[in-house]
């Protein structure tokens, strides 16, 4: 049976969509009408543009669908042509239609590859990562008592491990850990591994927040590097991400996720002088939210002051104060887990990993 939270209608809104991706976990909806006669597909890439040509998350899905999608036919399918399709167009799902354009069906990569395990290919990044790794990770006392956030386990590896094993696969191959608290076991941990990447540190003398560290990095950073906090997994296409900051000619791009609130309580709505216009029952609203990850641009380090307390925050307000480019790069709800409270944590175990592996 075809999951139902696949489809979605013109009518619904970019909000619908991005909770649709999250209940179905997938990156492609299929744009149907009544009749489930295809219309199009919208994708998660979809989406992201739409936010950043300026949709707002209540405006429709109409302007920001693909109305000419790859399918088949379902007298014509085969697996092979399935999986030449898949390699040559690097798409997640693709629609089975009847003879009047019905969806009877769909097929993603995953399943199609499911006994050769093929990857989709992924872009390669050539910039370094730097990993926060200094706090004291007091949200998840008492564990931080004992070992420092960075080295706390998900499943057989740490966190720190797991994060590094997203950039792997896009080739990243240069990482910076910049280390306080605990910060000699941290690095005892990691000169154990066998690594196929080199790994240095940037030692904080005192607590410099979460941007402070980054005046320690050497010159020879290359024109941007990427940031990442230690308590935190976006799963995300981190070569579009670069490609996007580059594109937009930035000086720092902040990733953002959109997450879904609902308000427990109906709403009451009045105007002047307390007569009421309405009951809103459980409202639910979307916001982006800073996720702790970061494409920043070399030039930007000059603004940070060496040996200081200065937070993210304070670097991007000095940027827009002298004029430069900030952009968000917007990921979906399950894109991102904060692991660094408790309830997040057994999230991320429960979405990312199964048995310590990465599903």
């Amino acid at each position: 049976m075809m999951d139902k939270n696949i489809f979605i209608h013109t009518a619904e809104h970019l909000a619908d969509a991005l909770k649709k991706l999250d209940l179905s976990s997938k990156k492609t909806l299929l744009v149907v009408d009544e009749q489930r006669t295809l219309l199009g597909t919208l994708s998660d890439g979809d989406i992201r543009r739409s936010i950043l040509a300026g949709l707002e998350l209540h405006d429709p899905i109409d302007k920001s669908f693909n109305p000419s999608p790859t399918f088949f036919h379902r007298h014509e399918y085969s697996l092979d042509t399935a999986k030449k399709t898949f390699v040559k167009k690097q798409i997640e799902l693709i629609p089975i239609l009847d003879e009047a354009r019905r969806v009877v069906d769909y097929v993603t990569w995953e399943g199609v590859f499911k006994e050769s395990a093929v990857p989709r290919a992924k872009g390669r990044i050539d910039v370094p990562v730097v990993i926060m790794a200094g706090g004291r990770g007091s949200r998840l006392a008492p564990f931080t008592h004992v070992l420092p956030k960075p080295l706390i386990p998900i499943g057989e590896k740490t966190i720190l491990e797991h994060i590094i094993e997203e950039f792997l696969q896009f080739g990243v191959t240069r990482f910076y850990f910049t280390v306080n608290y605990r910060g000699e076991m941290i690095k005892a941990y990691f000169d154990s591994l066998e690594k196929s990447y080199t790994l240095d540190y940037l030692w904080e003398k005192e607590f410099c927040g979460t941007a402070g560290s980054l005046s320690l990095l050497p010159a020879d950073m290359g024109d941007e590097f990427i940031v990442s906090n230690c308590d935190i997994i976006v799963k995300a296409d981190y070569a579009d991400i670069l490609a996007f900051h580059r594109k937009n000619n930035a000086d720092l791009t902040v990733v953002s996720s959109i997450q879904h609130y609902v308000i427990p309580y109906g709403i009451v709505e009045f105007k002047s002088g307390g007569e009421v216009t309405g009951i809103k029952e459980k409202p639910e609203y979307s916001f982006p939210i800073n996720t702790g990850f970061y494409v920043i641009s070399k030039k930007c380090l000059p603004l940070i002051p060496p040996g200081k307390m200065f937070h993210m925050t304070d670097l991007i307000a000095e940027i827009i104060h002298k004029q430069g480019k900030v952009f968000m790069y917007p990921v979906n709800e399950k894109e991102y887990v904060d692991i660094g409270q408790w309830e997040e944590y057994q999230k991320v175990m429960d979405t990312f990993y199964k048995n310590g592996q990465r599903v």
